[in-house]
């Protein structure tokens, strides 16, 4: 029950950690490449609005908020749990996907950016973020 309890902490420590880190580089991204003047990307209406003005410098940010964020949740999840567990880093590649694919559903982003984040910035991050941790264990 102890592990459980632990691993449910990890997650949810991940999960936190992920989340700040995708949505600081958000925040940053919108601040570095703005979107096209009169555009009002702080609703999912005037998102969805703008996104056929949107070109590929648009979605440098969104990538790598997602991929960083995933990183940074696998990474602290794992560093919760200690360095055998890879289970709480998985799950948090499974949560992010989950929210990645739900993004899918929900925006009309062009289809080589879904494809690519979905593939890539996900689980890849996560086990990189895993494998980062545990390296990270050996080197305390």
């Amino acid at each position: 029950m102890r592990a459980f309890l632990k691993g449910l902490l990890a997650v949810v420590l991940g999960f936190i950690a992920g989340s700040a880190v995708n949505m600081g580089l958000i925040l940053l991204g919108a601040r570095m490449v703005p979107a096209p003047p009169g555009m009002d990307t702080t609703t999912t209406e005037g998102l969805t609005a703008a996104m056929p003005l949107l070109g590929p410098v648009h979605f440098v940010f969104p990538f790598l908020a997602h991929g960083l964020g995933t990183l940074a949740g696998a990474f602290v999840a794992t560093w919760v749990v200690g360095r055998k567990g890879w289970i709480p880093a998985a799950v948090i590649g499974l949560l992010f996907l989950a929210g990645g694919v739900a993004s899918c559903f929900m925006l009309p982003a062009p289809r080589w950016f879904e494809v690519l984040d979905v593939l890539v910035a996900y689980l890849p991050f996560a086990w990189l973020g895993y494998m980062l941790a545990r390296r990270h264990e050996v080197s305390r």
